[in-house]
């Protein structure tokens, strides 16, 4: 069961007008939001990111944060499944083909859930593949686009490559991954590059940070260099569906000792420990200690 524009329905029933802005134009922003055991992670901090990208983009949000929760609701309860992931998707609407934006449209709004799987234990195990390419995406990636096209493309390099991800290099330093955010370990120490238009800012990116600040964890955000990256101990990738994964190969050669390490062990810990408490009803970061 899916939402679109005011109705619930199976998705084999939706229709949307092939002159909505975002067929047309790509003209729109989305969301990805994890479910476990019913209840969305993070939701505050997604519908803020929401807005970012509305905002970003100049389109009014159509829903008050009170009403997005209560189409989520519904959308979990909709589907089959303790854990989904939900995709929320709002363009211009519909209108004449015309670069400018037009006046009173309707944002299309449309929500879909689809299960969400767990990482495989022996990727986890064994850490997953990673090639590096120039980001040639355009300067407001801090904005969740649906035009995807550039990540689609540098994703699928990596796919050909045989690997999970491509990690992007803008200018001698690193951004981010094609579809995730990617955290380096050097001598106990975490990197992470710093939230600017260059990246977007990961839900699960911010609680890795809070998760090592908890844990005291010594972190550094900053610019981190392609020479950094290529000589790293340890590489994480980081995302809403894939949560953390080791990144244990990068172009063909061994990260570290090729294998996951202790800071992925530690953080891929406290991250599930953390997931359990949020769904147990507090979100506390300070509740998550050592163990």
């Amino acid at each position: 069961m899916i939402y679109l524009n005011g109705d619930f329905l199976p998705i084999e029933e939706a229709r949307v007008p092939v002159l909505d802005r975002g067929f047309i134009f790509g003209d729109g922003v989305y969301e990805v939001i994890p479910v476990y055991s019913h209840k969305p992670f993070r939701l505050a901090e997604h519908l803020l990111r929401l807005q970012h990208s509305l905002d970003g983009i100049r389109l009014q949000n159509p829903h008050s944060d009170e009403k997005w929760g209560s189409l989520v609701e519904q959308i979990i309860a909709s589907n089959d499944g303790d854990d989904q992931y939900l995709y929320l998707h709002v363009t211009r609407g519909v209108a004449r083909r015309d670069h400018a934006f037009p006046k009173g449209v309707i944002p299309t709004v449309f929500i879909m859930s689809n299960p969400l799987l767990a990482p495989p234990r022996e990727l986890l195990a064994t850490g997953v593949a990673a090639i590096t390419a120039d980001d040639n995406r355009w300067l407001r990636c801090d904005i969740k686009a649906i035009s995807l096209l550039p990540n689609v493309l540098l994703r699928q390099m990596a796919i050909d490559a045989g690997a999970m991800e491509t990690i992007l290099l803008r200018d001698g330093f690193m951004t981010e991954g094609a579809a995730s955010n990617i955290f380096l370990a050097k001598d106990g120490v975490l990197l992470a590059p710093p939230k600017n238009h260059l990246m977007l800012p990961g839900i699960t990116y911010d609680v890795v940070l809070e998760l090592a600040a908890a844990e005291k964890i010594p972190c550094e955000v900053r610019e981190v260099s392609e020479y950094e990256l290529r000589t790293a101990q340890e590489l994480l990738l980081t995302s809403s569906t894939r949560e953390i994964m080791p990144v244990t190969r990068l172009d063909g050669k061994p990260v570290g000792e090729g294998k996951p390490g202790a800071m992925f062990a530690r953080l891929y810990r406290l991250y599930q420990s953390y997931k359990q408490t949020t769904m147990r009803g507090s979100a506390k970061i300070l509740e998550v200690h050592n163990r």
